[in-house]
């Protein structure tokens, strides 16, 4: 599974870590950027993820921005993705449990390296629980067909 990954300006130092964890699990990373911390416009990195994962190019992907809510919010736009906004190791694995989410978006500026990367690593290993679950993601996936 090839994971993109993706930031703004804000989230680049965390993207740059995250990115260097997966690798060294064996993870294979398609950095969509930004290249550096020169403030850009978060809406355009969160498409180039959003529109992969939507479109089943990629299982899953990544995106970082300050807060994450701005990436998450960009992400959702796209039919198909379900982009979490996770704030916790807890959070992380409910994304995958309970809503089988396929983007994870992560807050730079509230959650220090340790935090972010042991979520990525929940959020990948964490599989989906299906049963009464996939029926309330059927719900939504009317929803955006609506």
């Amino acid at each position: 599974m090839i994971i993109p990954i993706a930031s703004d300006h804000a989230g680049y130092k965390l993207k740059e870590q995250v990115k260097a964890f997966l690798q060294a699990r064996g993870q294979e990373t398609l950095d969509y950027g930004c290249p550096d911390e020169q403030s850009v416009d978060y809406p355009d990195y969160a498409a180039l993820v959003a529109a992969g994962v939507g479109a089943g190019k990629y299982e899953r992907g990544i995106l970082i921005c300050g807060t994450g809510i701005g990436m998450s919010i960009a992400a959702n736009k796209f039919p198909g993705v379900r982009a979490a906004l996770c704030h916790s190791v807890f959070t992380a694995q409910c994304a995958r449990e309970h809503n089988n989410a396929n983007i994870l978006a992560l807050g730079a500026r509230v959650l220090s390296a340790p935090e972010a990367l042991e979520m990525v690593r929940v959020w990948l290993e964490t599989p989906f629980a299906g049963a009464r679950h996939a029926q309330r993601l059927e719900k939504i996936s009317r929803l955006e067909k609506s």
